[in-house]
């Protein structure tokens, strides 16, 4: 029926449907022999500093939990389990004799995977320890929205090759999500784009509703017993929703248009702060990193006269550390922070420190408020 139905559509559909087929069915985007690593590059790839932080995270909670016998580590959309094991192998021995991962992934058991992980399609109910979800939720499918030449918000359908056009009204649940979480801002001149001075949306503006991706983390922190659950994202805040959304596709590591016929990842940033339960706190990767001791800082000069192999080894440590932390990059993700039953295992984020006032940056600063016109090189900035 629903076969039928497409047809009589013209082979258009709403993004949600599309995607879903287009990533995780038979044919999907996710099923594919290559992984997800073969077109895109997570935090989880870059380096192992993100595993290692992770497993501390893990000891933080197994402290909260008061040792339990047995500590669990769910790994949300799993890919070919590389954060599950490299988590795994990063435990203190003690902690690890107690831990047991779990990777939640749709695709089919990587042959080589370590025998202790359990594949599993959905997250395993009950348990206690630290639910982890790495950029998955971009990945649970969602519908868009667009106002039309009225204003009027309406879902966007799409064809197999990437073709979109406009169907009904958005109404419902979904148009009380848009309301709540991503309203469209409202025409300040509609007199000039034909609306009879009616108070409606410019045309063109588009959003993600969200409201899938919302169920998903409630359902899947319903699974905790007692412990943590985290999703980390690309994400906006209401605040700063983007006015003509964000869904997109990659394709062996390139940007590319969002076509729903299994030949791309199609993703879209996550309104965390409609995921978040209560209870939870938002933060940026690059506080949360440093709060489980990964900082970029670089290793002292006097390490390399005293062992060299031990600096380069730091020096490699910290360039990967600054990558898993960059403004503008990975350290910009989000991170939805939410305790079960605990008290949350990490800090509030500290400020960062002011600027060394004689740093070459400051200096060139000064100098160009002083009308002085100077271009000075800065170290890691472009010229001032």
């Amino acid at each position: 029926m629903r076969q039928d139905a497409h047809e009589a559509a013209g082979g258009r559909r709403g993004w949600r449907q599309a995607a879903e087929e287009a990533l995780y069915g038979p044919s999907g985007f996710y099923r594919r022999p290559e992984g997800p690593a073969g077109h895109f590059r997570t935090s989880v790839h870059a380096s192992p500093l993100f595993a290692g932080a992770v497993a501390r995270l893990l000891c933080r909670v197994d402290e909260a939990l008061g040792r339990p016998a047995e500590l669990a580590f769910v790994d949300m959309g799993a890919g070919r389990g590389e954060l599950v094991t490299g988590v795994l192998k990063a435990l203190p021995a003690e902690v690890a004799s107690r831990a047991r991962g779990y990777a939640v992934e749709r695709a089919d058991r990587p042959a080589a995977l370590d025998h202790r992980i359990e594949w599993r399609a959905e997250p395993p109910a009950g348990v206690t320890g630290l639910l982890f979800a790495n950029e998955w939720l971009d990945n649970v499918p969602l519908d868009v929205a667009e106002a039309d030449a009225d204003g009027v918000p309406r879902l966007v359908l799409v064809r197999e090759d990437g073709t979109e056009s406009l169907g009904e009204p958005v109404s419902g649940a979904e148009a009380e999500w848009l309301a709540r979480w991503w309203p469209l801002p409202e025409n300040q001149h509609p007199e000039a784009n034909g609306t009879n001075g009616t108070n409606q949306h410019p045309e063109g503006l588009r959003a993600e509703i969200g409201l899938p991706r919302d169920a998903a983390w409630a359902s899947a922190v319903t699974t905790l017993d007692r412990g943590l659950a985290v999703a980390v994202d690309y994400a906006h805040r209401a605040d700063v929703r983007p006015p003509f959304g964000t869904l997109t596709g990659f394709r062996e590591g390139r940007e590319t248009a969002p076509v729903p016929d299994g030949s791309c990842d199609i993703t879209a940033h996550v309104a965390l702060d409609a995921c978040a339960l209560p209870g939870a706190r938002l933060l940026t990767q690059r506080d949360a990193l440093r709060a489980l001791g990964v900082s970029g800082g670089r290793p002292p000069l006097s390490l390399a006269s005293t062992d060299p192999t031990a600096y380069v080894r730091a020096l490699a440590g910290a360039g990967e550390a600054a990558e898993l932390t960059a403004p503008g990059g990975l350290g910009d993700f989000g991170w939805l922070v939410q305790p079960v039953g605990i008290p949350n295992p990490l800090p509030e984020p500290m400020p960062d420190p002011p600027p060394d006032e004689n740093s070459p940056l400051r200096r060139a600063q000064r100098a160009r408020r002083a009308g002085e016109g100077l271009l000075v090189d800065v170290p890691n900035h472009e010229e001032q």
